[in-house]
Parts: C-alpha cells; structure tokens; sequence
C-alpha cells in the first residue's frame, strides 16, 4: 500500500533545484502547509540580496496582505546578507513577523514570546545604536511598543487579524 499523498512528487523526499531537501507542499498566507495539490499562495524566494529599503518595502507589502510568514522570510534574507551591525535589528524585525504569524495562527503562548523576543532585539539595537535614528525609515522604539502591545492582548486571548494588526514599519 503506498502511503504517499496523492499530488506529491514520486520522490520520498521533495528536493529544490539544488537537490536540498525542501518541503513543496503549498501554504496558506499564515505559512500553513495545505494538502499537496492545494491552492497556496505564493511562496518568498530564500536567499533573495535586497537594498535595506527594497527589503522594508517588500516587507511591509506582505505584512499589509496579512502573510507576516512570508514577511518574515523577507527579514530573515536581510538578517543572513546584511552588515554585521545591522544583523540584530533585522532578526528583531524577522522574530515580531513570526510573532505576529504564531499569534494569527491562534498560539498565543509562542506568539507572545516572539513578540516580546523581538521587541527586545529591536529595542536593544536602536539603544546600541543612538546615532542612526530611524535606519531606512524605521522607527524600532515604536515597533518594539507595538509588538508589547499586541503581546499583552494575544495573552489575554483577543484573537488577531495579521492584515489588520500589522504594524507599519515606517513611521
């Protein structure tokens, strides 16, 4: 009896173009797997090299659509290429995206962490850096309130909308 699902490919294992292992299956905007053979949204590239504003744009344009997962792949690229001293405020930014995702998802405990996580990071880079202000527009003092914010309300189990409780970037 083959236990494959049906629509998924022949090989035991989904492989990208370079032969790593890499799950195929579609995901919803939250990045929740669905049924091979699904409708998904698109999926982020992975290894994308962006300018920083290219990378808030892009961000933000997710964030807006409600796919805080995908805008966290985004932030990830930009924290795995970016200068050295700018690598905490960009993980900061990835761990409030995935925050937000977890909390969307209805887990409140893993969404809360990671938003009070990334607010920490990306309140402890703008406090590490005091001389560059808003780097490409961002205003991590404000971020790091929101993502406090939506922290206390996901413990006390207000469910969240990701399109209407995201946050905007640029202030």
């Amino acid at each position: 009896m083959d236990s494959t699902p049906p629509n998924r490919p022949v090989d035991a294992r989904d492989r990208d173009e370079e032969g790593r292992a890499r799950n195929a299956r579609p995901r919803d905007g939250l990045g929740r797997p669905l049924p091979y053979g699904a409708d998904g949204v698109p999926r982020q590239p992975e290894g994308v090299v962006r300018a920083p504003d290219e990378t808030v744009a892009e961000a933000q344009r997710l964030l807006d659509e409600g796919k805080p997962f995908h805008a966290h792949e985004v932030f990830e690229d930009a924290w795995k290429s970016g200068p050295e001293e700018e690598r905490e405020l960009w993980r900061g930014l990835a761990q409030l995206a995935v925050g937000l995702t977890h909390a969307a998802r209805g887990n409140a405990t893993g969404g809360a962490r990671l938003l009070l996580r990334g607010a920490g990071a990306v309140a402890q880079w703008a406090q590490s850096a005091p001389g560059r202000g808003r780097p490409y527009g961002l205003d991590p003092v404000r971020l790091a309130g929101w993502a406090r914010e939506l922290a206390r309300d996901v413990e006390r189990g207000e469910p969240v909308d990701a399109g209407a409780r995201a946050p905007r970037l640029r202030g």
